[in-house]
């Protein structure tokens, strides 16, 4: 992952989290100090020995293997790290050396996806866990240390630690993944595939900018046609059918509140395009297991022309697509 990618996706972190509170106890000096050490970290592997390690702040975002670990030099109430991999891997997460005081409320939580804003990726519709099973809380774990693994390519912590010198060590290892399911992107373009093999699951890629997707190849259990054709036009066929592909744009990360662009329930081998001009662009393969289910699409950033205007506080409007 690029530092300019690490920048962008951190200023994005840092303006949800100030909208919902998370840094409102980080103090000034400390985030832009944080911002400026993330630009000249060199994250990358000098040998198959090296372990990288380095101090985790209040308010982080983890993109590479490694050992981060936190002391609180006075009292942290809101914190959280966003831990974001490729999109073919999941997240191994493992505490040690904890030394918090879970009786006077501290608290560390691992979560398998992100929460933002108060909504959650992936959405409870498309995950495979009950969400009470995607949180891992070290103070009401018997064991000694905490490890969790993500079903997808996020994964986060939540903290609060009351005195000073407390604190813990968090251990991240990336993992492959075969068949990438609920992937958010690092990068505002380039090209993806996603596979669904007889598994009665739902699969969303989301990428967190107002984007231009083009759909290259769609293979599902049903072939009808090779047109794209309006949501408005196709939702209610679709939607019953149980294989399809819908494009979805929003201001939000959970994909059952964002707002239905187009579907498709048909296989497709032209070319196919549709501009989202949302903070959220999702692509979702709905699966029925009956099928080995395929889309191939590419994605871009929308230039500033391209952008719509807004004339109302209004999803319909910010949302609007050609």
């Amino acid at each position: 992952m690029s530092v300019t990618l690490r920048t962008q996706l951190l200023v994005f972190l840092i303006s949800l989290s100030s909208r919902m509170g998370i840094s409102r106890y980080i103090e000034d000096n400390e985030a832009s100090d944080g911002l400026y050490s993330l630009l000249s970290l060199a994250q990358k592997r000098e040998s198959e020995d090296f372990i990288f390690r380095r101090p985790l702040r209040c308010l982080d975002m983890l993109a590479t293997d490694g050992y981060f670990t936190f002391v609180a030099s006075r009292p942290q109430l809101a914190c959280a790290a966003f831990i974001i991999a490729e999109p073919s891997e999941v997240i191994s997460l493992e505490l040690t050396d904890v030394s918090i005081d879970c009786g006077a409320g501290d608290f560390i939580k691992m979560f398998d996806g992100w929460v933002l804003k108060g909504e959650k990726f992936p959405s409870s519709r498309d995950h495979p866990l009950p969400l009470h099973q995607r949180y891992t809380d070290y103070c009401s774990s018997t064991a000694p240390g905490a490890t969790s693994c993500s079903s997808q390519n996020v994964a986060m912590i939540f903290f609060r630690i009351h005195s000073p010198d407390s604190g813990f060590t968090l251990a991240v290892r990336k993992l492959h993944n075969p068949f990438p399911c609920n992937i958010m992107s690092q990068s505002p373009e380039g090209s993806f595939t996603m596979v669904m093999p007889h598994r009665r699951r739902n699969c969303s890629f989301s990428i967190i900018y107002p984007v231009e997707i083009r759909l290259t190849e769609l293979s599902l259990g049903q072939a009808k046609s090779n047109e794209l054709s309006p949501q408005r036009q196709l939702w209610s066929g679709c939607s019953g059918s149980g294989d399809y592909v819908e494009l979805l744009g929003g201001n939000g990360v959970d994909t059952s509140k964002m707002f239905p662009v187009a579907d498709l329930c048909f296989s497709l081998s032209g070319l196919a395009q549709m501009k989202i001009g949302c903070d959220n662009s999702v692509v979702r393969l709905v699966s029925s297991g009956n099928y080995i289910n395929r889309v191939s699409f590419q994605y871009r950033l929308l230039e500033q022309n391209e952008l719509p205007k807004t004339r109302e506080n209004n999803l319909d409007n910010f949302c609007s697509v050609e």
